[in-house]
């Protein structure tokens, strides 16, 4: 089975064609928007919706193009039904009902996260349970992943996620967008030891993260020195953002590695994934603390771990192995939690 996996949920025009059997991925056609939102330092709802629709055609016929293949050959339609920002949204999930219409094929409607949560198994043979670091722009999630559609939440964030952090650190930083990269970068010629920050929720019993008061650390630390920011500064700056960041993930983590082996003692994986999952002292950190507690560690492809199609078109597949298949009448979610039972938590940029 082959199929066609649309993204569209925030700033990435994406299309994949993927199958179920090596080689899964077949074209992976991803169009960056960074460069119609790099002069807002962020994502532009409006802008963003407006260039999906301007360049998600283009798209679709280059992922099946460089697939080899043409509709005909297309055994189900997956694109991002929520959460994000809804215009972006619906446009995916109009232009995948009408294809799956046309054509007489199953369409699937993938949670977003759900795509970032089972991307490990598009790279790697994880058997459930596994448990999942879910970090984002957007989402700041640990996840048991039982199975397809079984997710038990242990801890999301309270305020902001940390790729957010991330961003926000780096326009402070006058680092540019987007804001993970650069301060990766930066951070490579810094010390965090000359430019402490603090390590938000270190230590606490629960699985809950928080950066919103990092940010606010970072600005008056930004704003002692003036504002003006020499080349030295802002890599010790950088790095101290980026360990703090790290340090918090690592250390909530770590409680959730203890709740999850209590609840199966058979759970092999640490998983990590979502755009955050890219940065290579956070992997090697997680790699580092799974090995301690005798867990495997999987880390998606850096291709895998920012938005793209493909990681929809291989939850479409898993969720059509389980039988799960959408009405041409599924509606659109801006927001859309893998844990529909979780106690919702409340704060200023929380997205369930």
């Amino acid at each position: 089975m082959l199929v066609l996996g649309i993204e569209t949920s925030c700033d990435e025009t994406a299309a994949a064609v993927v199958g179920d059997t090596p080689p899964y991925i077949r074209s992976n056609i991803v169009f960056s928007q960074l460069a119609e939102h790099r002069p807002y330092g962020g994502v532009v709802p409006e802008v963003a919706a407006r260039a999906h629709l301007a360049h998600l055609d283009p798209v679709i016929e280059r992922a099946l193009a460089a697939a080899g293949i043409g509709f005909g050959e297309v055994g189900a339609i997956a694109a991002t039904g929520g959460p994000g920002l809804i215009g972006g949204v619906i446009v995916g999930v109009t232009e995948a009902k009408a294809i799956a219409f046309a054509r007489g094929v199953p369409f699937v409607a993938v949670n977003h996260l759900e795509g970032h949560a089972l991307s490990a198994r598009l790279a790697a043979p994880v058997e459930f349970p596994y448990l999942l670091l879910l970090v984002s722009g957007g989402h700041c999630q640990l996840q048991i992943v039982e199975g397809v559609g079984r997710y038990r939440r242990l801890g999301t964030t309270i305020d902001d996620a940390a790729g957010e952090a991330f961003d926000k650190g780096a326009k402070l930083l006058g680092l540019g967008y987007p804001g993970g990269p650069a301060i990766e970068r930066a951070a490579q010629s810094g010390d965090a030891r000359r430019a402490p920050l603090p390590r938000p929720m270190l230590g606490r019993e629960d699985c809950n993260f928080s950066f919103s008061g990092l940010k606010t650390a970072l600005r008056l630390a930004v704003e002692k020195r003036g504002g003006r920011l020499s080349q030295a500064d802002r890599a010790d700056l950088a790095a101290s953002l980026q360990e703090s960041i790290v340090a918090s993930l690592a250390d909530r983590t770590a409680q959730a590695i203890a709740q999850f082996l209590d609840r199966y003692p058979e759970g092999k994986t640490l998983v990590v994934a979502g755009g955050v999952a890219a940065n290579n002292a956070l992997r090697s950190r997680l790699e580092q603390l799974a090995a301690k507690s005798g867990l495997g560690f999987v880390a998606p492809p850096v291709a895998l771990c920012t938005d793209n199609g493909a990681m929809i078109a291989w939850a479409g597949i898993e969720r059509l192995k389980a039988g799960l298949v959408d009405g041409l009448d599924f509606a659109p979610r801006p927001r859309w939690p893998l844990d529909p039972a979780a106690v919702p938590v409340r704060g200023a940029g929380v997205k369930a």
